[in-house]
């Protein structure tokens, strides 16, 4: 006999009803004045969350699982799943529960992704938060990012495919939605960025262009820049539906859509972000140790965006990186309007944000309070930017307004304070409203005069009632009537047979009759009870209504808040630009079109904030037409990587228009900046070390132009001596020829074989980081020298690391024999001269392995014990008590247990 299949209850009907519309969603279902989740749902957010799971059935053997939070708390709850990853769909009641005529209806009203979310508690404030699309077909790619919380979205089309993927890598959206139709490229892993498959259907050309005239309101792509894009357009179509089935609405709040004009930008790959540390360290860690953490001095959420931009894609042409150098220079010599200018920026919000949540109707009410206090503070910002003060100018119109920097002149001109907007705020709302719209208590009194009256009643119900009780007691001559309640007559008078035997007034009503008294109403009493009872939702009512009034109000002004939040986002760019120049002696920089980079004393910017300006040594570095590519040598611990990066630095800086690190700088101006530098693997896709170092430098060589500026780490390192040495020669000889000798290259390297090219190649020219010798160490000296190191000090090094001393004795010994063989050729063929490569000459032929010299002493197994040989370099006098403790106890670790060893040598 089949098993009986429970019947469900209409509410589990309609619950799965929805939920089978939202399979990859958690399902947050309202139910009164909580949010609960139920079957496997419910066991997912329990334990993602660390709250109870119960059950919910009739059915004791088959419980239902069942979870819930609290409806007010709610956001705090979703905000842990989102950052977890998941999807949230918000299941809300769509109709008035008093007015449903059995279950209330409901329907999900918005889902919450990682890439859609609007609420600040899973957003960074001062960073975007992407949504991506990909779409490509043969050759050609395309990518659309778009950060819902602000409306600004832009896209690239490329024709080369491994761009496209390395542009995703960069700006690293927290979803990426790509046709399920498409196979994705081999070993294809992108880090940080979930992969959405999405029907085919999305991308579809027709659609996705009807889609996207619809959504920006125009009548053909040219007037979005999408003319001969059908790439582009294809993943701006599926982005658009992905929004519409996420959010609920059509995605109205999205600003006009900009393509990225490469041509405008320095491009940045996303190696070269990482290996420069721009936005995160080298271990994944964002913060302190980054340019960014150095060049972020902005105060407020607008400004560390445009920031975060800018450093992004950096201008290639000079005029804007001109304007911007005039408004840094011009709060840079007036401390005190930048000072007054930082005061005035630290009670301005995020106007971008507030805007968009409530456009689309998901502001809070203190949403608004911050919305009216931010603009509430826009005359204080222009104040410090037009108040009489050291370097003062006049505001737009007046005579000589054009004597101030023509980008601020530009800007103030196009000033609007929104004095309306934030009047209209500040004069509604109280200042501290209730965190749920439906509490009441939003607005102040005297904003509408019904809602005032209705306050009233709430308010001073019971007063008023005792009003109308001394009033009929007055009236009626009889002081012992009482007010009484009750929730079948409501409010009544009563009147004892004791206090009172004669005929009762007129207007009374008799509603009930006691053995003791009578209990009476009047029409006044009645519709004061009428009304008091109804006073409380009336004000509920109302109080949403002109809520909403409002909220359309301001929605209605979003193209006035954001021209104002981009205002603002662009003098708190500047300011900060200027604060961190003043505050660590930056210069400006000259910009020209040449290919030249003269520094004199550059420092790191990053390095110095880490152990101060006082600890840093400055170098000068100069790239010409006749040195086009230095070969830098020297040591390990040197300083190499740090002069390499604070070249690529310097020039990146100078092109946001920022100051940099420098006592001078001119800089012809560089297209594209590329970096290698460290090493890693990638184990994940396959990739070794040396892997990973060649495929970077692959991409450099195909894509390095004339204008571009190339900074190399220890090229060929991770293979063997000869191999590497000939594939850095190699490279070396293919820039320094690549676009007519004209790229700019700083090219860190151990092989000093390498040296020999500064004669036999144009444009090639050595320097080395100072060092010095004294007592047998070695002082790291970190300047930038001409030519070449004279030798590498890896063993010294060593030493210095804590290698322990026999290692380091035993190194020593071996280094000396190879010299000395290698000085007098021993163990040289006749065919090794003649096929070794230049500065290769005394070299072990590649096709021979390179053998030991027959004399190198093995290690010692007879004779005297190895401390004997330490003892006998050993200087006692040199030694200070510490370093002597610090070697016996080295010593003892060595040799004091290890019995055996110690009678072999006795």
């Amino acid at each position: 006999m089949a098993e009986k299949t429970p019947k469900l209850t209409p509410m589990f009907e309609q619950y799965l009803r929805i939920k089978a519309d939202y399979p990859d969603a958690l399902l947050f279902y309202r139910m009164g004045d909580f949010y609960e989740l139920f079957f496997d749902d419910a066991v997912t957010a329990a334990r993602e969350l660390q709250i109870a799971l119960t059950s919910r059935s009739r059915d004791t053997e088959n419980p239902v699982p069942m979870c819930g939070v609290p409806w007010h708390a709610a956001q705090a709850y979703i905000a842990q799943l989102i950052d977890k990853g998941f999807h949230v769909a918000i299941c809300d009641q769509t109709e008035d529960p008093k007015a449903a005529k059995g279950l209330v209806q409901r329907a999900v009203t918005c889902v919450v992704t990682p890439g859609t979310v609007l609420e600040d508690a899973n957003l960074d404030a001062r960073s975007h938060n992407y949504l991506g699309a990909a779409f490509w077909e043969g050759h050609t790619g395309a990518f659309v990012w778009a950060d819902i919380s602000t409306g600004q979205w832009s896209g690239m089309e490329v024709k080369r495919l491994p761009e496209l993927w390395q542009w995703i890598q960069k700006l690293s959206p927290r979803e990426l939605l790509v046709p399920d139709d498409k196979e994705l490229p081999p070993k294809c892993l992108l880090e940080g960025v979930r992969l959405l498959r999405r029907p085919a259907a999305g991308f579809d050309a027709r659609r996705a262009e009807r889609r996207l005239l619809e959504a920006q309101s125009v009548q053909e792509l040219a007037a979005l820049g999408l003319q001969n894009k059908p790439c582009l357009v294809r993943a701006c179509g599926a982005l658009l539906v992905y929004l519409e089935q996420t959010q609920k609405r059509r995605p109205e709040h999205l600003m006009p859509f900009q393509p990225l004009d490469l041509g405008r930008h320095m491009l940045v790959d996303d190696v070269t972000e990482r290996n420069l540390e721009i936005f995160q360290r080298l271990n994944g860690r964002k913060g302190k140790g980054t340019l960014r953490h150095v060049l972020d001095d902005t105060m407020t959420p607008m400004g560390g965006r445009l920031l975060e931009d800018m450093l992004r894609h950096p201008w290639r042409e000079a005029a804007p990186i001109l304007a911007v150098q005039d408004a840094v220079a011009l709060l840079h010599d007036d401390d005190n309007r930048r000072a007054l200018l930082r005061e005035a920026l630290k009670d301005v919000y995020d106007l971008e944000r507030l805007s968009t949540r409530v456009t689309v109707n998901r502001a809070t009410p203190r949403d608004f309070i911050a919305l009216g206090n931010s603009l509430a503070a826009l005359p204080a910002v222009l104040a410090a930017l037009t108040q009489p003060l050291d370097g003062t100018y006049p505001l737009p119109g007046q005579e000589n307004g054009e004597n101030a920097p023509r980008v601020i002149y530009d800007l103030l001109k196009g000033w609007d304070d929104l004095a309306d907007c934030a009047h209209l705020l500040r004069s509604a709302l109280v200042d501290s409203p209730p965190v749920v719209i439906t509490d009441g208590g939003l607005f102040r009194a005297g904003y509408n005069a019904e809602l005032d009256r209705l306050l009233d009643l709430v308010e001073h119900g019971e007063q008023k009632l005792q009003e109308e009780l001394a009033r009929e007691q007055q009236e009626t001559g009889i002081a012992k009537l009482k007010l009484g309640f009750n929730r079948v007559f409501g409010y009544y008078y009563e009147l004892s047979r004791a206090a009172h035997s004669g005929p009762v007034p007129e207007h009374f009503i008799r509603r009930q009759t006691l053995a003791n008294a009578e209990r009476f109403t009047t029409p006044a009493l009645k519709e004061l009870e009428e009304a008091l009872l109804s006073a409380s939702e009336k004000r509920k009512t109302l109080e949403y209504q002109l809520y909403q009034d409002l909220r359309t109000f301001m929605a209605r002004q979003r193209e006035r808040i954001l021209h104002m939040a981009d205002v603002i986002a662009h003098l708190d760019y500047w300011q900060s630009l200027a604060e961190v120049g003043r505050r660590n002696g930056w210069c400006r920089p000259e910009l020209d079109s040449s290919a030249e980079i003269l520094i004199e004393e550059g420092r790191h910017p990053v390095v110095e904030a880490m152990i101060g300006a006082a600890n840093f040594v400055p170098n000068n570095i100069t790239l010409d037409a006749r040195r086009r590519l230095c070969l830098l040598t020297g040591p390990n611990m040197a300083g190499k990587s740090t002069v390499l990066r604070q070249v690529a630095i310097i020039c990146l800086l100078a092109q946001t228009g920022s100051m940099v690190p420098a006592t001078r700088a001119r800089l012809g101006l560089v297209d594209r900046l590329f970096s290698r530098v460290g090493a890693s693997d990638n184990l994940a896709q396959g990739q070794s070390t040396f892997m990973v170092e060649m495929m970077e430098t692959a991409r450099i060589l195909r894509q390095a132009t004339k204008r571009s500026l190339v900074i190399l780490d220890e090229i060929g390192r991770g293979t063997s001596t000869y191999d590497g040495v000939a594939l850095a020669w190699a490279v070396v000889e293919d820039l320094a020829a690549r676009a007519h000798g004209e790229v700019r290259t700083l090219f860190a390297t151990h092989y000093h074989e390498l040296t020999a090219l500064e004669k036999r190649v144009p444009g090639v020219f050595t320097m080395n980081i100072a060092i010095r010798e004294y007592g047998g160490d070695i002082l790291f000296l970190h300047k930038l020298v001409p030519g070449p190191a004279d030798r590498s000090y890896g063993v010294e090094v060593a030493r210095l690391a804590g290698v322990p001393a026999p290692v380091v004795q035993r190194a020593r010994a071996i280094l000396a024999e190879l010299e000395q063989s290698r000085g007098e050729g021993r163990r040289m063929s006749p065919q090794t001269e003649t096929l070794a490569l230049p500065g290769m000459e005394q070299r072990v032929a590649r096709d021979e392995p390179p053998a030991l010299p027959i004399d190198i002493p093995a290690a010692p197994s007879s004779g005297p014990h190895p401390l004997v040989l330490l003892l006998r370099d050993l200087d006692p006098e040199e030694l200070s008590p510490l370093a002597a403790l610090k070697l016996i106890m080295e010593w003892k670790k060595l040799w004091a247990d290890a019995p055996d060893t110690e009678e072999k040598h006795v």
